[in-house]
């Protein structure tokens, strides 16, 4: 069974740092891409986040970009969101998500493009 468990949410402060960590399993990790999405209340989900397993390779949305960074741990099947210096604005359910084989320079961003997704972790940030 593929299964994806978020873990790491929490409350901090401004300017505070959290790291989420996504596990993965019932599927082979190494040739995936795993992206991390959140949503705000009342917002639509926003790809934020998005690795490629077989190299490392990142990318990052505008609204996270230098201050998120991501990292795997391959022989544990993790991921690892690092979020420093949050705001308030970061408040919302993260969650990560597994898509198989390459997927093109927008479609890491479409939540579509995901097939398999954990149940979300909540961070909230306050001022």
């Amino acid at each position: 069974e593929v299964q994806l468990v978020e873990s790491g949410g929490g409350l901090v402060q401004t300017g505070g740092s959290l790291r989420l960590s996504c596990a993965a399993s019932g599927f082979t990790f190494d040739d995936v891409a795993i992206g991390w999405f959140r949503q705000a209340p009342g917002k639509a989900s926003e790809g934020i986040s998005c690795m490629k397993i077989t190299d490392n390779s990142t990318w990052f949305a505008d609204s996270v970009k230098g201050r998120f960074t991501m990292s795997s741990d391959i022989a544990k099947k993790l991921v690892y969101l690092q979020m420093n210096n949050m705001k308030t604005e970061d408040t919302a359910v993260y969650s990560c998500g597994a898509a198989g084989g390459l997927i093109g320079r927008g479609s890491r961003w479409q939540s579509a493009t995901y097939e398999a997704w954990g149940q979300g972790t909540q961070g909230t940030v306050s001022s």
